[in-house]
């Protein structure tokens, strides 16, 4: 009876392990690669005719490998960009901020089970498990934090969504303390637009978010010219200063929209910018 080498069979299990290793790279490779295609289109029309086609292939992908902590943030970073930024009814962005805090909840799970558990506690004991979390979980918390938030915004008609507000904010807030100028200071937007809800006469302090939307424009360094929409949207017209709006949406519309990972935003901001300009606000 013909009997295998030892070292062939010890061979045979290494190139398996090795082409099992290959096909996982190329899979989260062709994710990112997704995200990437998307956030640098100029043309949203084209983005928004075709990136179902690429929400069903993450989904694909996913079920491939439930597991897989990248390919589940890659998948509720597409789906939070595409229902938060391309869709406009009430009823689908709901349906599609659903589907991104799952997959954003599902990869904290795998990696961080106790801040998992968390989610459904009080407040204080879900700050608690954030204060182990270190900047090697800094890529799922910032999409975890920011699918939550746009979860919130497609429920805001639900004040048990609304309640939740607080321990989205509290994992941002975790992402600015482990790096303050994570992903070019777009956590710095976030918490300004957070900071910037309440205006002063009812006890808000929206000059903190000034200080975060000041951050944001820093860290960017002017590219990524959501930022400056939103100061203007949020702060601007909390404050009712119309000469900071119009000067922040001035500079969005002569801006150049192109910039690597940020393009699409970058002109559906230039479109909203035009429309702020063009309410009678103040």
């Amino acid at each position: 009876m013909y009997r295998i080498n030892p070292d062939l069979r010890l061979a045979g299990a290494l190139l398996l392990l090795l082409l099992a290793g290959c096909v996982s790279m190329a899979t989260d490779r062709l994710a990112g690669n997704l995200s990437s295609a998307m956030l640098n289109q100029s043309d949203p029309e084209i983005v928004r005719a075709g990136a179902p086609a690429y929400l069903l292939l993450i989904d694909s992908l996913i079920e491939d490998a439930p597991d897989n902590p990248k390919l589940l943030f890659a998948g509720a970073r597409l789906y939070d960009a595409y229902g938060g930024g391309l869709v406009t009814d009430p009823r689908r962005r709901k349906g599609l901020a659903e589907k991104a805090m799952d997959y954003a909840s599902r990869g904290i799970c795998v990696g961080r089970p106790v801040l998992c558990a968390a989610r459904s506690k009080p407040h204080g004991q879900f700050v608690e498990a954030l204060e182990p979390l270190g900047k090697s979980d800094l890529e799922g918390l910032y999409v975890f934090g920011t699918s939550w938030l746009g979860w919130i915004q497609a429920n805001r008609d639900d004040w048990g969504a609304v309640a939740q507000l607080s321990k989205a904010e509290a994992v941002l807030q975790k992402v600015v303390d482990l790096q303050p100028d994570y992903q070019r200071g777009r956590a710095q937007l976030y918490l300004g637009v957070i900071r910037s809800l309440v205006p002063p006469a009812l006890g808000g302090r929206p000059e903190i978010g000034r200080q975060h939307f000041e951050k944001a424009l820093e860290y960017s360094g002017g590219k990524d010219l959501i930022i400056q929409v939103e100061y203007a949207r949020r702060y601007a017209r909390l404050v009712f200063d119309q000469e900071l709006h119009d000067r922040l949406l001035h500079q969005v519309i002569a801006a150049d929209p192109v910039a690597p990972g940020l393009t699409l935003s970058n002109v559906i901001a230039q479109q909203q910018a035009r429309k702020l300009l063009a309410e009678d606000y103040f």
